[in-house]
């Protein structure tokens, strides 16, 4: 492993090696050979923070089962599955690129990092009962849906999912099921894509850096590194950096100084997993089980019931449990991250947010002083005969909720993933949580095509993004899209070794 590999004055800077830094690198050396490309990793491993295994639900989030993504009735009085198509269709573009990495060799195993778990919707009581039929009419006439099953029987849900059945009584229940449903360690597929990029010509990563300084110097970005094993500081230079950071991109993006992170605050939101190993438990509950919105929680907090497969190890995931904290960051964080990231320009914001959403504070308070006996009954909603000794309680890592001024108005929370670029395009900063590591292809693309748009136009480059998505240029969403997406979705099952 290159774990301190320095490049001087390369053409792009990465800072953090979760998944998103991980699918840039890779996938802009693969799209131009000839970039010098340096990553900066404050810890001392790579994807230890948001991509970490048991940081996230492993979830390979497409619109299949995620009831968050179609929370309302249209005005035709049926469910509306507008963002549910969207985010399956971003999906499909990680899908390829995963194919595609493990075609060209950038990964070894795709098993090392993703495995088929169907993916299953779950709800109980009659009215969330005709929600989910509603919602699985209008999904199912969509071709990207078109293999998705519904049942109110008990029997076909026992055999789908065992666990969520016993106990119950005549509660009206019902469940959906797509069997080409994914688990994803994003930290193990982030850490094979850095890895791969340190094995590149002209490029390099170092773990146990942490960038301190950025600077716009003429064209280039001048950073401040802070090298943990020597505890010295130097300086580096580049034309574009990325900010990939999690919790630790906002910091690095007010010292930068531009004016698009003018006003933007940051809310940090930590979690908890119920974590159960128990073998006997594990082996009868094989799929992702996502449930109904409690109320004033945050998107990120869906209750779902998970498969998860992380180093070759099974175990089931129960979440998450929002927890207060002023820390951006799990490992590296500090108790003065939120308060030193306070500026006269974001104030407001912060201010209002704290007002306007007295709902999600008291969310947070609740669950961050709840007995285990609480966590445990909120399980038993979805698996009834749950016994406290076979679960125990996990740290579920930090999310940094993005707050800004949007339509004039201030204190709007962004419970989701976005990228934030400089007019110039020499600088851009994702910002947000979950569930961007699914779409991270997706994302990254948007950001090649801003930034690195005119190599997209040159035949070399058109012919190698093609070869990565099959699909960047065209719309598979469209009816006539049909065949090819069906064709595109079974190759990339294919490689990624998902039946």
């Amino acid at each position: 492993m290159n774990e301190s590999t320095h490049i001087s004055n390369p053409d792009v800077v990465l800072v953090g090696s979760g998944i998103m830094s991980a699918t840039l690198g890779a996938m802009l050396k693969a799209l131009q050979p000839e970039l010098r490309v340096q990553l900066y990793e404050m810890t001392d491993e790579l994807a230890q923070e948001a991509s970490f295994g048991w940081h996230n639900a492993g979830t390979g989030h497409a619109g299949i089962c995620e009831l968050s993504y179609t929370p309302n009735y249209g005005p035709d009085g049926e469910v509306d599955i507008r963002k549910a198509i969207e985010i399956f269709h971003q999906f499909e573009h990680s899908k390829q690129f995963w194919g595609y990495a493990v075609r060209s060799g950038i990964i070894k195993d795709a098993s090392s990092f993703i495995n088929p778990v169907p993916h299953l919707s779950f709800v109980f009581g009659q009215e969330q009962v005709d929600f989910l039929h509603s919602r699985y009419k209008q999904m199912r006439a969509h071709h990207f849906f078109k293999e998705m099953e519904y049942t109110i029987d008990r029997n076909t849900i026992r055999d789908w999912a065992p666990l969520l059945v016993a106990g119950r009584h005549e509660t009206p229940i019902a469940a959906t099921r797509m069997m080409h449903g994914s688990d994803v360690n994003f930290g193990a597929l982030a850490r094979q894509l850095v890895e791969w990029l340190g094995r590149q010509e002209g490029c390099g990563y170092a773990t146990g850096h942490r960038v301190t300084g950025l600077t716009k110097v003429a064209d280039t970005w001048e950073l401040k590194v802070h090298d943990a094993k020597t505890g010295q500081t130097f300086c580096n230079q580049a034309r574009f950096v990325f900010l990939g950071a999690g919790g630790g991109t906002l910091p690095l993006l007010q010292q930068a100084g531009v004016s698009e992170g003018k006003g933007l605050g940051g809310f940090p939101i930590g979690g908890q997993w119920l974590v159960c190993d128990k073998p006997e438990i594990v082996a009868q509950h094989t799929a992702k089980v996502y449930g109904m919105s409690p109320g004033s929680a945050p998107t990120m907090a869906v209750p779902h019931l998970d498969t998860r497969i992380i180093d070759g190890r099974k175990a089931l995931l129960f979440g998450p449990y929002a927890k207060w904290t002023t820390k951006f960051l799990h490992k590296k964080g500090k108790p003065t991250d939120l308060p030193f990231s306070i500026r006269p320009d974001n104030l407001f914001s912060l201010i209002k947010v704290g007002l306007h959403n007295i709902p999600l504070v008291r969310y947070l308070f609740q669950q961050g002083t709840q007995s285990m006996k609480a966590r445990m009954g909120e399980l038993q909603k979805f698996y009834p005969d749950a016994s406290e000794a076979d679960w125990k309680l996990i740290d579920a890592g930090i999310r940094v909720q993005a707050i800004k001024k949007q339509d004039g108005d201030a204190g709007i929370v962004h419970f989701g993933t976005e990228v934030l670029t400089t007019a110039d395009r020499s600088l851009s900063a994702l910002l947000g949580a979950s569930p961007g590591a699914s779409v991270s292809s997706n994302i990254i693309l948007q950001v090649v095509r801003e930034c690195f748009g005119d190599v997209l136009k040159t035949e070399a480059g058109h012919e190698r993004m093609k070869a990565m998505i099959p699909s960047y240029d065209v719309d598979l969403t469209l009816p006539e899209s049909a065949p090819l997406h069906d064709r595109l979705s079974r190759e990339a099952f294919a490689s990624l070794g998902i039946a």
